[in-house]
């Protein structure tokens, strides 16, 4: 087990952990609540323990690295500055334009999928519909997609390693991307030209305090953004078309009362957890879970094991939406909570809507049985499906 006998620690990068970490994080939260690692520090494995975490940034910070990370690794006065000028980027009446656009990028990737035959989700559907649809919220070249799918597969495999030079080199890849970006569209102002009218020249034009915002905090809020939107929604799409293919009862629900799926790709994504951790920094002296912590003490909150607590849903892979849906930290909870919510919810929503709506059956291929990501990423690397 990744568990050692003292009971205190654990090991989150062991063979057992990597294989399913949904399976080893439900053994774990049954034997202890929290427990440490070099590579985590301390690990909170229950819901009641995670909520208190979210419910006191005074207590537990989110300024968790020397480098600039806008919103999120931010705490007020500073976080609510930034964050007021993130959330206008999700609002319902953005999040609704892109509706038509995130449909016709789901509807072309569905209608591509062999029917009668294998097909890879990851790689033929989910993969691509999370670049594409970034992509398209934020007005980017299709040129970049290739570039940035691959810098997302280094991006893990870096974090995974835990070697400070590689993980450095890849976050500088992609700070050159974007900035790429942000230089092009200040030269075609420059210049007099076009310049595309799109959220990113739209970030370009913000401020905070009376002045811009800067380069590097304007590539923290689309780093941010990027990271959640491509690791987060592909691993999602792989989670739900696995979970849909276990059960041609819910299939058949969702297809005659579409209506549903909404609440259900969050009851899902509860049950099967796309996100696996963010960590946190105790900022004053506290105890929680029965421990004592101090003033600088590193923390992991794993969502992937909070929100499958048999204390608060019962049996963890029972389907059950609306008794669910108030306890559910898919999203977070309290001032961090994620505020690409609405933009993540309704791609989530279209993707489906248009898997089921194209569709008259989906199954596991037993020729090919799925295979697990490893941390940090959530969800599947591989799922096979055969699609009539």
């Amino acid at each position: 087990m990744p568990l050692s006998n003292d009971d205190a620690t654990w090991d989150p990068r062991s063979s057992e952990v990597l294989t399913d970490q949904v399976a080893a994080y439900d053994a774990l939260r049954g034997r202890c609540p929290v427990a440490h690692s070099d590579y985590l520090g301390w690990s909170l494995f229950k819901h009641a323990d995670v909520a208190r975490v979210l419910a006191e940034p005074d207590t537990f910070s989110n300024y968790v690295s020397a480098h600039v990370a806008v919103p999120n690794g931010m705490d007020p006065p500073d976080h609510t500055v930034f964050r007021a000028i993130v959330d206008k980027y999700y609002t319902d009446d953005v999040v609704a334009a892109f509706e038509p656009t995130c449909r016709a990028i789901a509807r072309a990737l569905v209608a591509a999928l062999p029917r009668g035959g294998s097909a890879e989700v990851m790689s033929a559907l989910a993969e691509p519909f999370a670049m594409e649809a970034q992509a398209g919220y934020l007005g980017w070249p299709a040129h970049l997609h290739e570039p940035l799918r691959a810098w997302n597969q280094e991006s893990r495999a870096a974090t995974l390693s835990g070697d400070r030079v590689r993980i450095g080199a890849v976050a500088e890849q992609f700070d050159g991307y974007i900035t790429g970006l942000l230089h092009e569209r200040r030269r075609l102002a420059q210049a007099g030209e076009p310049v595309p009218d799109d959220l990113t020249t739209q970030l370009l034009a913000e401020t905070v305090d009376g002045r811009p915002l800067t380069d590097d905090e304007l590539v923290s809020i689309i780093r941010n953004w990027t990271v959640g939107e491509l690791g987060t929604i592909a691993a999602s799409v792989g989670i739900i078309v696995h979970l849909l293919a276990e059960r041609p009862d819910l299939q058949a629900e969702l297809r005659s009362q579409p209506e549903k799926i909404y609440a259900a790709t969050d009851e899902l994504l509860r049950m099967d957890p796309p996100l696996i951790a963010n960590r946190r920094v105790v900022a004053q002296d506290t105890e929680l879970a029965g421990r004592r912590f101090e003033k600088g003490d590193k923390l992991t909150i794993l969502w992937a094991s909070a929100n499958r607590d048999e204390a608060v849903f019962g049996d963890p892979d029972e389907y059950a939406p609306e008794r669910n849906a108030a306890s559910n930290l898919l999203y977070g909870a309290g001032i961090h909570d994620c505020p690409g919510a609405p933009l993540a919810r309704l791609e989530l929503q279209v993707v489906t809507q248009e898997l089921l709506a194209a569709t008259s059956g989906i199954a596991l291929d037993p020729a090919a049985p799925p295979v697990r990501a490893p941390y940090p990423a959530g969800g599947f690397s591989e799922v096979h499906v055969r699609v009539d």
